[in-house]
């Protein structure tokens, strides 16, 4: 079991959240940047079936920037920082844009300072780009903000990543991690999209997403990444306009709907994966009519048992009789009309009851009675259950039996449930000798009642009449001679001529 195992948190981050990350690209130009936000609004309305975030990058480039290198335009990046530099005021206009159509807001404080913007414009999710993954004084001002943080991994070792999924689980945070490769563009041959598996299977109740830097006309990998489990995605936006020209892995509006459109289309296919498939009726009908139907090998008269010895299956069926599919050893099929030879078997000529649920409530009521007398069973050993008088009675009269070993010495388990009684019986052969190892037995020899509790032991001799009832529940090891099917007889004989008063199952333990 992974060590980062632990509950899940009320995610604020809906699924299928898309990212779309401004980043510069609105190149220090007020208007160029709502512009954008706009063309990408206006795609993504098509997309109701998404939720997406528009994020925006904080730095306080008066303290992020070496006082000795400000204004270094040789430098790429304090070139780049300064040439799209926004006031305050700017990225609240930004801010303002963004909420009015419709995204989520979103930035990513590469420092200290800068989270305190956050903070006072509200915003709804937090990043930590991946070149900040470890920068644990970053980590230390976003965990003390109220709200869902997403982080990347690019370039992070595995220690890196359970260091932070720890620190992050340990503070409570609502928070994701993303799959991403920080090369820009990546090559598709070093996406390595099966990171999505690894992480999901390290830490299963974190939320895993793909942040991507691909050439901006791929639709493959996005199909990819949602087929393997993928539910929150960010790709680098920007916007062409004879101005301002666009980089090599953000996407333009027109790519960003040919992306959104593959992904629309690959949810839709992948479905359901958090339960079983919602019913196909067409799906269900076709299938019936490939089954075998049950057809009566002889007449069978009403109220007589349906089993194997007096029906046969064959194709096709009709289509409202039982099929091979309705037969397990769970079923019990009785006729409630006469049933002529080669006549199907269906609801107007036979019930059907199904045990299934009762026989594997009995199995659990066992195995909680053995496990409150600390009684070890050895695998592998099947579970008789004996209803003498229907299974709709069990809980009034029957027992259940663990057949330990049957040599020329026998050992069996007997377990009676609370408030059952064991019906009188004997038998001409078999001694036997029981030793209460867990509850109050009351056993009757002879009709001659006597109390037993764990400990106490008595031997049955041959021909000797015995019954008993626990009020508790009991346990009881039986040690005898071999035991033999033709060596019970019950002094009522309606037991002794019911031949469906047993049943068996084999892999009870792990119910």
């Amino acid at each position: 079991m992974s060590i980062f195992n632990k509950g899940l948190i009320v995610s604020k981050l809906p699924n299928n959240l898309f990212v779309l990350e401004m980043a510069n690209n609105h190149m220090g130009d007020i208007d160029h940047g709502i512009e954008l936000i706009r063309a990408f609004g206006a795609v993504c309305k098509k997309y109701p079936q998404f939720k997406f975030a528009f994020k925006l990058q904080y730095r306080d480039l008066d303290t992020f920037i070496h006082p000795d290198l400000k204004g270094r335009m040789d430098i790429k990046y304090i070139k780049r920082f300064a040439e799209t530099r926004l006031s305050r005021e700017q990225f609240d206009l930004l801010i303002s844009e963004i909420k009015a159509n419709g995204f989520m807001t979103m930035s990513t404080s590469f420092d200290e300072v800068s989270f305190d913007m956050i903070e006072d414009q509200n915003l709804d999710i937090i990043k930590i780009a991946s070149c900040s993954f470890t920068d644990w004084p970053v980590l230390e001002r976003a965990v003390s903000i109220d709200k869902p943080i997403i982080a990347s991994t690019a370039g992070a070792s595995l220690e890196d990543i359970d260091r932070v999924v720890s620190f992050l689980t340990n503070r409570n945070k609502d928070f994701a991690i993303m799959h991403c490769v920080g090369e820009y563009p990546t090559a598709d041959e070093k996406m390595h999209l099966s990171q999505i598996d690894f992480l999901k299977k390290r830490y299963p109740n974190v939320r895993i997403g793909f942040s991507t830097h691909e050439n901006p006309d791929n639709t493959d990998l996005i199909k990819i990444a949602i087929a393997k489990g993928a539910n929150i995605f960010e790709k680098h936006v920007g916007l062409v306009t004879e101005k301002y020209p666009i980089n090599a892995y953000s996407v333009t509006p027109e790519q960003a709907d040919a992306w959104l459109a593959a992904a629309a289309y690959t949810v839709m296919v992948c479905g359901e994966g958090e339960t079983r498939l919602p019913e196909n009726k067409a799906e269900k009908e076709g299938l019936r009519t490939l089954r075998r139907g049950m057809f009566a090998k002889r007449k069978i008269v009403a109220g007589e048992r349906i089993t194997r010895d007096n029906f046969y299956f064959a194709f096709p069926p009709n289509e409202t009789q039982f099929t091979a599919n309705d037969y397990s050893k769970y079923a019990e099929f009785t006729a409630n009309a006469n049933i002529e030879v080669n006549q199907a078997i269906g609801p107007d000529n036979c019930t059907l009851v199904n045990t299934r649920e009762k026989i594997l409530d009995i199995a659990k009521r066992v195995k909680n009675l053995l496990h409150e007398g600390k009684i070890t069973v050895p695998g592998g050993v099947d579970l008789e259950i004996s209803h003498h008088y229907g299974i709709d009675k069990f809980d009034e009269f029957g027992l259940v039996m663990l057949t330990v070993v049957n040599r020329d010495y026998c050992k069996k388990l007997l377990v009676s449930l609370p408030g059952q009684f064991h019906p009188e019986q004997y038998h001409n052969q078999k001694e036997e000798t029981f030793h209460v190892l867990h509850g109050e037995l009351e056993l009757q020899l002879d009709g001659k009642s006597q109390i037993l509790g764990p400990g106490d032991v008595v031997t049955v001799m041959p021909g000797v009449r015995h019954a008993f009832r626990s009020s508790t529940g009991a346990v009881i090891e039986e040690i005898s001679s071999t035991h033999f099917k033709n060596d019970s007889f019950y002094t009522d004989e309606s037991i002794n001529k019911n031949p469906n008063r047993k049943s068996m199952l084999t892999y009870w333990m792990a119910v």
